[in-house]
């Protein structure tokens, strides 16, 4: 009587060869994935020695050292203090945050309406349905920078110069005698701190060390709820908790900190004080976040339209009204369509913003890129900063929407 033996075992028995990592498949495709390491390693030594030989025989060398240099030129728009005494090292840390502030604000602002417009596109309601089609189709076939000059003109010849304020009727020309738009950009109240501690970028890390308290303290009260609510199948009321956690820790640092407000005044042809959010940025802003918007409310209206009729059927049968069947069945299920082309659109709203010179507004391929390039000549230097810090900022947004993503997978039992 013959008996079966197992191939995988007698292969076991003689022990591994080298043979193997070709022939058998359980290596193969690990040799594979190793030759290629090596080979894109030795392609990059390569082209990185052969650059340094040809940069040390023309008697250059790379340097970072001007990042330290005077940058002697000035930028419209500074979330941070600067001025054209600043290093360049300075002038691109300013162009870094003012790229994170308009794509973030993007970003935000362009899933409101992706989401609004994706679920208007399927409404019963003809008219309100064609409109968002035709919303989406007209911003999405224009380039994106022909809607960033639009824009721009619009507000620049739309909206009032800062000397047509003056008068006895300057301050009914005000939003609540807080707020200016002008065609210079928006004017509105500042945040300051009177019992100051350090620098300001202190201070404000102080607000954003309570927010971050308040958001650990709000999920241990969410997953204590959920444990009682398994425990005993009813869910404590924890709103009153969430409101306490999110207003009081923030509330308090502010008294600490003596928080006040720096209005806006016309004084001459311009306003003093307060804080001026320029035309350039709003423009970019709201051109970037429109834009985008068409493309994420094809994702809503496919993530919406995956999701079979019978969970509306189910939901309605339940007595639920059309939006919370929205809001509380449709949605949530459809996340799992709808976030993995999201983290595109995002990454493409943070690249996008490098249109910013279009209009004047100063992002970090403004000042690294492109002043801070031209007065030093450091072009290796400078655009292999900005490729690093686009790359960084690209897999950061992928790593935290993956994180997301994965919790909103379907998990087996």
């Amino acid at each position: 009587m013959t008996t079966m033996t197992d191939p995988h075992a007698s292969t076991g028995s003689q022990g591994f060869k080298l043979s193997m990592l070709l022939n058998d498949t359980r290596y193969r495709s690990l040799t594979f994935q190793f030759i290629a390491l090596v080979a894109i390693i030795a392609f990059m030594a390569f082209v990185g020695g052969n650059l340094v030989r040809n940069l040390a025989e023309a008697g250059l060398n790379i340097s970072y050292a001007f990042l330290g240099e005077p940058a002697g030129y000035d930028i419209n728009q500074r979330p941070i203090e600067y001025d054209s005494q600043s290093s360049h090292g300075r002038a691109a840390m300013v162009g870094i945050l003012n790229t994170l502030i308009v794509s973030f604000l993007a970003c935000v602002t362009a899933t409101v309406i992706g989401v609004f417009a994706g679920v208007l596109r399927l409404s019963n309601n003809w008219i309100v349905a064609r409109i968002m089609s035709v919303y989406v189709e007209i911003f999405r076939n224009v380039p994106v920078l022909i809607w960033i000059l639009i824009i721009f003109s619009i507000m620049i010849n739309a909206l009032p110069a800062p000397r047509d304020f003056r008068g006895a009727d300057a301050s009914s020309s005000m939003l609540f005698d807080m707020f200016a738009f002008t065609n210079r950009g928006v004017y509105a109240p500042a945040p300051e701190f009177l019992n100051s501690f350090g620098s300001a970028a202190l201070n404000w890390l102080m607000v954003i060390g309570a927010l971050v308290l308040s958001f650990v303290v709000a999920r241990t009260v969410k997953r204590w709820a959920t444990t009682k609510q398994e425990a005993t199948g009813i869910r404590p009321a924890t709103w009153y908790i969430n409101l306490a956690v999110w207003i009081v820790p923030v509330a308090l640092v502010l008294f600490f900190l003596g928080l006040t407000w720096n209005f806006p005044e016309l004084k001459g042809f311009n306003f003093k004080g307060g804080m001026q959010v320029r035309g350039s940025l709003i423009a970019l802003w709201f051109a970037l976040a429109i834009y985008t918007g068409a493309f994420i409310a094809e994702n809503v209206r496919a993530g919406i339209l995956a999701i079979s009729k019978g969970q509306t059927e189910a939901a309605g049968a339940l007595g639920l009204r059309p939006n919370r069947i929205m809001s509380l069945v449709v949605l949530p299920q459809a996340l799992r369509v709808i976030i993995p082309p999201l983290i595109s659109h995002y990454l493409n709203i943070t690249k996008n913003s490098s249109l910013a010179i279009a209009v004047g507004y100063m992002d970090i391929t403004a000042t690294l890129g492109g002043i801070t390039l031209l007065q030093t000549g450091r072009a290796i230097e400078a655009v292999l900063l900005l490729m690093l810090f686009y790359l960084t900022i690209s897999l950061s947004i992928s790593a935290i929407m993956n994180v997301f993503n994965n919790r909103m997978k379907l998990k087996e039992r």
